[in-house]
């Protein structure tokens, strides 16, 4: 897997502080996140039926991996609910335009 210029590669010269670690943890979720493509795209490129099972539970492992290392985070970075929260609005709000314009749409065929 990429490095990323990982600070964690070799000996940790000294503590992280708060600001770090959540760096830190951002930097592991998306390495997660790249883990479960990985591992996805190797599972749907095989016709092997165990390779596929293999890989593919590996990459759930991998999802839940991502649940923790957020979940550490919203306890260190409280205010990353909030912007989490904000997304989540932003696309509700987006479906229900969609589901609102698709009504009106069959209304007029009606």
């Amino acid at each position: 897997m990429p490095d990323f210029a990982n600070p964690f590669s070799g000996n940790v010269p000294r503590k992280m502080n708060k600001q770090e670690l959540i760096r830190a943890l951002r930097l592991a979720i998306a390495a997660e996140h790249e883990a479960v493509h990985m591992y996805s795209a190797q599972a749907e490129a095989t016709d092997d039926a165990l390779a596929r099972k293999v890989l593919n539970e590996i990459a759930d492992e991998e999802k839940v991996h991502v649940g923790e290392l957020m979940e550490l985070l919203r306890r260190l970075a409280p205010e990353e609910e909030g912007f989490l929260a904000s997304g989540r609005q932003e696309v509700t709000e987006a479906a229900e335009g969609l589901k609102a314009k698709k009504h009106l749409a069959a209304d007029l065929r009606g």
